[in-house]
């Protein structure tokens, strides 16, 4: 399942380039283009799941693999050593600009809050 027009499917699917970062079986990890930290990487879904509020039931499997993802991340990259921050942004008001589901896993630095 993905949508034509969206770009996280693209590049789940191969057809625009990006930084992969990792991956299993249901979720993808990849260099963020606009880092916000220095480190800066983009868990996604491999199907589209338009945001967190979007998910079924039966799609939980997913948003655990992107956590189990992020997690493997963090420690290759090591940030657990130190911490760092996951953000999931859901709808326009929570600040989601890519409507196919994604987590942002920041590090390298202290992180500040509000974040930015």
């Amino acid at each position: 399942m993905s949508d034509p027009n969206c770009i996280f499917c693209k590049i789940a699917s191969g057809a625009i380039p990006a930084k992969r970062l990792g991956e299993n079986v249901h979720a993808l990890a990849f260099a963020d283009l606009n880092p916000q930290a220095p480190t800066h990487v983009l868990v996604i879904p491999k199907v589209h799941l338009a945001s967190h509020a979007a998910i079924a039931p039966d799609q939980w499997p997913h948003l655990s693999a992107m956590q189990e993802l992020a997690q493997k991340l963090a420690k290759e990259l090591g940030l657990d050593a130190t911490g760092y921050r996951l953000v999931m942004n859901t709808g326009k008001d929570g600040g989601q600009t890519v409507f196919h589901l994604h987590l942002h896993l920041l590090g390298g630095r202290p992180m500040s809050w509000p974040p930015g």
